[in-house]
């Protein structure tokens, strides 16, 4: 493989980093390394060149989960810490993009083809209509994009924090135990890996009995077995409070390109979550249950599209440079 204007786009999470080459605005090779096997972010980059056989890169893209505001990116769940500008310097790139992992997920969006989406309940996209995305997984990253005249452009935020707002007897329930244990109660401690389990404690402790799980996967396996009716009920809450926030994001910007939902451990749950109450609670809202209505709501089903949002990020902002001279 030859050198000269080829790209590479990175994603990169606390355990894994995958690389891919980029040649005519395609992805072409893709490899996956553990991040704890390299010291550095360049010492993995390097040697994924020396892997494809590619000497330099002329441009790059790495969406990273942690903030990338500053010049100095640091981890917050591995080690790894590195200059942008140092790293553009060290790797001999003209153009380098750091971007939120978000940011790539956001970018992917409206890309995606029916293939790579699984649909949850009726609605149907508006073409350019903005679009919110939201996945549960160790914390709840969420993100909204938006069409511009300069094309697609995200709306950063942190609105994983914002705070959890019950909406039933049992939302009392887990928000009251979530106030006792954390002063505060966010959308975060619900929807995430400790929030199935905040959930389930707090049910437990309302029925009166032992709390028998203490890690997310325990709770999902036998709530979804209905092996537990606590963890069952406790999944149950988990899809619903789900569908409540989607419909929240909705109601916010007016999301009419749908919202998405990615993170890890609703894949692990998809056929449980296609049948509970999800989308009954993305719809209640009241008086604007009609303005929510046709607006749909999508399970990602795509296990690269981070790497595809990278390079439609990286791909916009080209050619965005080489328009504007």
């Amino acid at each position: 493989m030859q050198s000269g204007d080829l790209q590479f786009i990175a994603d990169v999470g606390g355990t894994n980093i995958r690389l891919a080459v980029v040649e005519n605005k395609q992805i072409v090779r893709i490899e996956k390394y553990l991040c704890a096997d390299f010291h550095s972010i360049d010492d993995a980059i390097k040697h994924f060149q020396r892997e494809v056989g590619i000497e330099y890169f002329y441009a790059g893209c790495i969406a990273i989960a942690c903030p990338v505001d500053k010049d100095i990116v640091t981890m917050t769940n591995h080690s790894w810490s590195f200059s942008k500008s140092t790293l553009q310097k060290e790797l001999r790139l003209k153009k380098l993009f750091v971007i939120n992992d978000y940011t790539a997920i956001a970018f992917s969006l409206p890309h995606l083809s029916e293939q790579q989406l699984i649909k949850v309940g009726g609605g149907e996209p508006v073409e350019k209509g903005n679009i919110g995305v939201f996945g549960p997984g160790t914390g709840l990253g969420v993100e909204h994009i938006t069409w511009t005249s300069t094309g697609w452009k995200t709306l950063d935020g942190e609105g994983g924090h914002v705070d959890f707002a019950p909406i039933d007897e049992q939302g009392v329930i887990v928000w009251r135990y979530l106030q006792n244990k954390y002063g505060r109660a966010s959308a975060e401690d619900v929807l995430s890996g400790r929030g199935i389990v905040n959930i389930y404690s707090a049910l437990s402790e309302q029925q009166g009995t032992k709390s028998l799980y203490t890690e997310p996967h325990q709770v999902t396996q036998v709530g979804v077995a209905r092996n537990d009716d606590t963890a069952y009920q406790a999944v149950m809450f988990y899809c619903r409070a789900m569908g409540s926030f989607a419909g929240n994001m909705a109601l916010n910007l007016c999301t009419t390109g749908g919202v998405y939902i990615g993170g890890g451990i609703t894949s692990k749950i998809t056929e449980f979550f296609l049948q509970s109450d999800f989308r009954k609670a993305f719809e209640s809202k009241g008086n604007f249950a009609n303005y929510v209505k046709p607006i749909p709501t999508f399970l990602i089903n795509e296990p690269d599209h981070g790497l595809l949002g990278t390079l439609a990020y990286l791909q916009q902002h080209l050619e965005r440079r080489v328009d504007n001279g």
